[in-house]
């Protein structure tokens, strides 16, 4: 990739193409939480300060391809003016189907008129759509200060890790992380296993989930990793939700038990127990590097979120280096007011499982094989 000084920084007054991820939460038409927008400033306040004509470019929810008054960037522009004024910014970019389907027709509307191109878009960058890929075809092109170090942080933690390395997975489906889990293990001294995927590894050990999520084509592939010897920690006890019991509204009903690693028919594992939680969290607390991507249980509802704060609470106490790979774990530090004390909070959930899976992203390629500067 090229540097951001080297690409455009001798561009000054001229028209540069900023690809920004500021795909945040709206309420009723108002910016719930603006951090992916002040994610984004020291790279536009850069190259406003060097004298470029700026325009920003992101999408905004899933439009499905057509203009959605839902997700207009109107917003976005009032906030992105008050906090760096002179920037334009585009309207949402899936209102055009050539976004996703990468047409190189869209890719030509986006770089008219325009001398350079910065990708400042982690979280996006695991897409191949238009604005990913295209531009850097077309345009001198270069990471933003954002990808730059998201991808330095990431990429260190899997080339260069810091030891005892610990990860932490959760989330719900194993199956959408067996990719990650397998490279993790190549550099992880432990790894912790926690949500809804730990119940297919508990099957595979011969475990009853009863009613939990479990994925049955997946037992055989998670038995041959703990075959393996691979310093895999799964939960010793789980916080489970009786029959009749609704997710997320206690007003329902249904018991809230402890149990160990079987449950009964009917009842649901949704959380890991506080046995889990105070063992991986001495784990956790031994480590130089930490990376944790997915919540232990369904924290959003308040009858199962100890176990992510307990979690959350020891990675925030942690000595080492501390990485929070975005989407829920990163809600859930910011919930819970820590988000101060990680060293680094991804923007991406998605790409930062790719990149460490993967060692490589589409929108990383795009920037190392486009157009040099001339």
């Amino acid at each position: 990739m090229e540097d951001l000084e080297a690409a455009v920084g001798g561009l000054t007054a001229r028209r540069i193409l900023v690809r920004c991820d500021l795909n945040v939460p709206l309420r009723d038409g108002r910016i719930a939480d603006d951090l992916r927008i002040r994610a984004a400033l020291p790279t536009l306040r850069w190259l406003v300060e060097r004298g470029a004509e700026v325009t920003a470019c992101s999408h905004l929810g899933r439009p499905r391809g057509a203009p959605d008054p839902a997700f207009a960037m109107e917003p976005l522009r009032a906030r992105l003016a008050e906090l760096v004024p002179g920037v334009q910014l585009r309207e949402n970019l899936r209102f055009d189907p050539g976004e996703t389907a990468n047409d190189p027709a869209f890719v030509q509307t986006l770089v008219a008129g325009q001398d350079g191109y910065v990708n400042d878009a982690f979280g996006a960058s695991h897409r191949a759509h238009a604005s990913i890929v295209g531009p850097p075809r077309h345009l001198p092109a270069a990471a933003g200060r954002l990808l730059a170090e998201e991808v330095d942080v990431l990429l260190g933690c899997r080339e260069h890790p810091r030891r005892p390395f610990v990860g932490i997975l959760g989330g719900a489906k194993v199956s959408d992380k067996l990719g990650v889990i397998g490279a993790l293990l190549e550099v992880c001294d432990s790894l912790i296993i926690g949500g809804g995927m730990c119940f297919t590894f508990l099957a595979a050990q011969g475990h009853q989930v009863g009613g939990s999520l479990l994925e049955p084509d997946q037992v055989d592939r998670c038995r041959q990793l703990l075959d393996s010897g691979a310093p895999l920690h799964l939960p010793s006890d789980i916080t489970a939700l009786g029959p009749g019991g609704v997710i997320g509204d206690p007003s329902a009903g249904g018991d809230v038990r402890q149990y160990g690693q079987d449950l009964p028919d009917g009842w649901m594992g949704l959380d890991i127990g506080p046995g889990t939680a105070a063992a991986f969290s001495d784990v956790i607390l031994d480590a130089r590097q930490v990376l944790w991507n997915g919540p232990m249980g369904v924290f959003e509802d308040p009858r199962f979120a100890a176990g992510t704060r307990t979690v959350a609470e020891a990675v925030a106490g942690c000595p080492g280096f501390t990485v929070v790979g975005g989407g829920d774990s990163a809600a859930a530090v910011a919930q819970l007011d820590l988000a101060d004390r990680i060293d680094h909070i991804s923007t991406g959930g998605g790409a930062s499982l790719e990149l460490l899976e993967q060692g490589d992203l589409p929108g990383l390629e795009a920037l190392r094989e486009g157009r040099r500067p001339d």
